[in-house]
């Protein structure tokens, strides 16, 4: 099972990247859990200095930008 999460201190554009996060998910057709961290340390943590980001089993996959579900589906298949 894949671990999918949304890194962003809960602005709109986070939220929406969750939203085609799960969407992704569910057109993969996969196992996936999808999370979102908000505590900045967390997303420091990751190296990521600008949000929303996007990471996929731990690696950063998407800085800075809302990719629509379709594009998120080929970084996590």
């Amino acid at each position: 099972m894949k671990l999918i999460q949304v890194l962003g201190t809960g602005c709109a554009k986070c939220d929406k990247l969750k939203q085609n996060a799960k969407a992704a998910v569910a057109l993969a057709g996969i196992e996936a859990t999808v999370e979102k961290i908000e505590d900045i340390n967390v997303i420091a943590g990751f190296g990521v200095m600008m949000t929303p980001a996007l990471a996929v089993d731990g690696e950063v996959k998407v800085v800075g930008k809302v990719p629509p579900p379709e594009e998120i589906r080929k970084l996590i298949e």
